[in-house]
């Protein structure tokens, strides 16, 4: 599937489709609460030290994303073996996808460059220092780039972002904003 072709787009309603997760079991997308936001993060390998950051940010935020309504989903193109040792601590539900079907309904793409930009090489050394990490453990190699969507009960794409580096995707504070700017002009309009 070509991954230009399968690009989601902000608007767009995706049928519901069920995943199942590392250590949360099987689980449907987008979750179905009311008022509340399924937030789908791309990542890249399992050991990737800049992955593991930023699910980390996650993670310690959990509370207050909850707070607001948004639930993460976070996505690997790794295995379960590989993403044990690494994302099995995890809080919230994470995918194994070595075979990147997932990525491919997405439209999430590659790139050659991906950890050659200045900021995912500085993620990528605060990564190593701080969270569990090897940049050479998991299926899938380096290539992938990140990608955030942001999607509703109905599962209305809300919001989207396709990385352009490693290091490019949403922080904790981008999807907050996001969920209550949401909320807000649906407070308006009704």
């Amino acid at each position: 599937m070509d991954s230009k072709r399968s690009r989601r787009r902000v608007g767009e309603v995706l049928a519901p489709f069920r995943v199942t997760t590392l250590t949360h079991g099987p689980l449907e997308l987008p979750l179905r609460t009311a008022d509340a936001f399924t937030h789908l993060q791309f990542r890249r390998f399992a050991g990737c030290p800049i992955c593991n950051l930023h699910v980390r940010r996650f993670a310690a935020a959990r509370g207050r994303l909850e707070a607001e309504g948004v639930r993460t989903v976070a996505f690997f193109h790794s295995t379960e073996a590989s993403m044990r040792p690494y994302q099995g601590d995890l809080p919230f539900p994470v995918v194994p996808d070595p075979e990147r079907r997932w990525y491919q309904h997405f439209g999430v793409e590659q790139s050659r460059v991906a950890a050659l930009h200045p900021r995912a090489m500085l993620a990528a050394v605060k990564g190593l220092a701080s969270v569990p990490s090897n940049p050479f453990a998991g299926e899938g190699g380096a290539q992938g780039l990140p990608a955030d969507f942001l999607l509703d009960a109905t599962g209305r794409v809300l919001a989207l972002h396709q990385g352009r580096h490693a290091d490019d995707h949403w922080e904790v504070e981008d999807v907050l904003a996001l969920a209550r700017s949401v909320r807000s002009q649906s407070a308006r309009s009704s």
